[in-house]
């Protein structure tokens, strides 16, 4: 966020410049110190707390006050005499806390997406790694935690990739929005004391700037009044918690035991389990992700109701809107990758105990349906779980067709879903 004000401020001199509004000398003097700080110097001069005077108008000043230190020192002045180079009349010439914060936010979510969307999409490719590895692999599938009908951990695990691939074109399709900046709006989107043509050439040097599309927004004084933009980010950052603690759920369920849980996976091990009980191993990277997908509920909740807060001309929640906002995205950035990179990839299968569950599994009856019918399928269901014999034997014994035979419509069925013919 410090970096994206930095770069609007840097934008800016150059439009004013280009205006004939900002003296050559200064606009230069002002640029060299933007180039210094984006350079990593003097990072811990901008020292205002996140929660802050409403709107941010203490970091704008903040950053025009350094830049503007940083300029005279270069022209040959002294920090804090504020001349040649002024925090307001030059560095903030043309802008106002309301378009520079609400701009900045847009910037900084831009630049934390690709990070982001880059862990999720390593987090879909492994499991489709593990989906086409085990694509043969018979298992029971399970409704209501109870014995279904025959699939495979190919589609299983290629159903978690293609959710989270779905998150994130959810989340790229956000960048069109998060692209169109108030940048000129000046105070209350009048575009007050702003030259002419300096909202598209800020425009413009941000883009050249940052690699991004940006444009001017058609109505500036909406980017200060709303955060729906910024909001739709947060609602997509919960959706994909939510469905990360259902995939980080399921992958801790299917690791369950050694002996007496499910056990269908393991997971490779990180860290001792416990202080007391010897060799125990505990699947404590999707537990730390459960964890980290929890907070960013809580943040999503914060981001919504400072959403909900702004009145009038502008939104005087942003700084804390955005460290809510910025803070999810940067958890589940390193979260999703740890995951990844210590529990998910050396994933293991245990095969003969998926194919045990299946064979064991009540749920087989169902395959019986078009060949039987509902009610003698039900039958044969209930006599498999009350006399604890497999569906396989009751089938050969009342001569509907073979072990074999069975065997084989088991596979097809959890294969390609075909029972028929």
């Amino acid at each position: 966020f410090v970096l994206a004000h930095v770069h609007i401020k840097r934008a800016a001199a150059v439009a004013n410049r280009e205006a004939g509004w900002l003296k050559p000398e200064l606009a230069t003097a002002v640029i060299d110190a933007c180039d210094r700080i984006l350079n990593g110097e003097l990072a811990d001069q901008f020292v205002v707390d996140r929660f802050q005077a409403g709107a941010g108008t203490s970091h704008n000043m903040n950053s025009n006050e350094v830049i503007a230190n940083l300029a005279n020192v270069t022209l040959g002045g002294e920090r804090g005499t504020y001349t040649p180079v002024h925090p307001n009349d030059h560095v903030n010439m043309g802008q106002s806390t309301n378009d520079t914060i609400p701009t900045a936010l847009r910037l900084a979510a831009l630049a934390k997406l690709p990070r982001l969307c880059g862990a999720v999409t390593g987090m879909a490719e492994e499991y489709a790694r593990i989906a086409a590895r085990e694509r043969d692999t018979v298992k029971s599938a399970r409704t209501h935690l109870q014995d279904a009908v025959p699939t495979t951990l190919g589609r299983e695990f290629g159903a978690y990739a293609w959710t989270l691939r779905r998150c994130v074109v959810r989340l790229e399709g956000l960048r069109p929005a998060l692209c169109e900046i108030g940048l000129g709006g000046s105070a209350a989107g009048t575009g007050l004391n702003t030259a002419p043509g300096y909202a598209e050439a800020a425009a413009h040097e941000l883009a050249r700037l940052t690699g991004e599309a940006i444009l001017p927004a058609a109505d500036p004084a909406a980017q200060m009044q709303s955060m729906h933009d910024l909001q739709r980010l947060s609602s997509a950052l919960r959706d994909l918690a939510l469905e990360l603690i259902r995939i980080a759920n399921d992958m801790r369920l299917l690791a369950s035991g050694p002996r007496t849980g499910l056990g269908e996976i393991r997971l490779p091990p990180v860290q001792p389990g416990s202080s007391i009980m010897p060799g125990k191993v505990n699947p404590v990277m999707f537990e730390m992700l459960n964890m980290v997908c929890y907070q960013v509920l809580g943040q999503d909740a914060a981001v919504s109701a400072m959403t909900q807060a702004g009145q009038l001309e502008l939104n005087v929640m942003m700084p804390a809107l955005g460290s809510a906002l910025f803070d999810a995205m940067d958890w589940l950035t390193n979260a999703v990758r740890a995951a990844t990179a210590r529990n998910l990839t050396g994933l293991q299968v245990d095969r003969e105990r998926c194919r045990a569950f299946l064979h064991a599994s009540v749920g087989l009856a169902t395959l019986l349906n078009t060949r039987i019918g509902y009610a003698a399928a039900a039958e044969i269901a209930k006599e498999s779980e009350h006399s604890a014999r497999p569906v396989r034997d009751l089938v050969a014994e009342r001569g509907l067709m073979s072990a074999e035979e069975f065997d084989e419509l088991v596979l097809r069925a959890a294969r390609d879903g075909v029972v028929a013919g």
